[in-house]
């Protein structure tokens, strides 16, 4: 006799993906704070009335762009602040204790501006770096 062993069906599915924390701790808009603090960054790059203007743009915007952590890093040439940093520990904790954190707000370009956000990105990061961030973007002003 001969063992032949029992043909296995296999599904074209591809495996569920579990939820992880990283992906979790989003809300769905920006805070009203975080306005305010993009048009304050933005002005000391654009000046008054042109981050005005994109502010106004980011606003507007409901849909949001996901984007991994890293890949936001790479394209504004900023560094990955350590888990450490105050305002990133912060946000680290509110994730660990259940709380969402706000989209980020970018303006596209060479290089992109994170108007606000930063340290929610660098914190996304530590949790998983290929994580989708949820992000209001807008073009920047040719």
């Amino acid at each position: 006799m001969v063992f032949r062993p029992r043909r296995v069906r296999r599904t074209c599915q591809p495996p569920k993906r579990r939820k992880t924390l990283a992906s979790e701790h989003w809300k769905d808009k920006p805070e009203a704070e975080d306005y305010p603090s993009a048009q304050s960054y933005l002005s000391l790059l654009v000046g008054r009335d042109a981050a005005t203007k994109l502010v106004k743009a980011l606003r507007k915007q409901e849909e949001l762009a996901h984007f991994a952590a890293k890949d936001i890093l790479r394209a504004s040439g900023l560094p990955l602040l350590g888990a450490d940093d105050s305002e990133v520990a912060t946000d680290l904790k509110k994730v660990k204790l259940g709380e969402k954190l706000s989209p980020v707000l970018l303006i596209q370009g060479a290089p992109l501006w994170v108007a606000d956000g930063y340290h929610r990105v660098c914190a996304s990061y530590h949790l998983d770096e290929k994580s989708p961030v949820p992000c209001r973007i807008v073009p920047r002003p040719s």
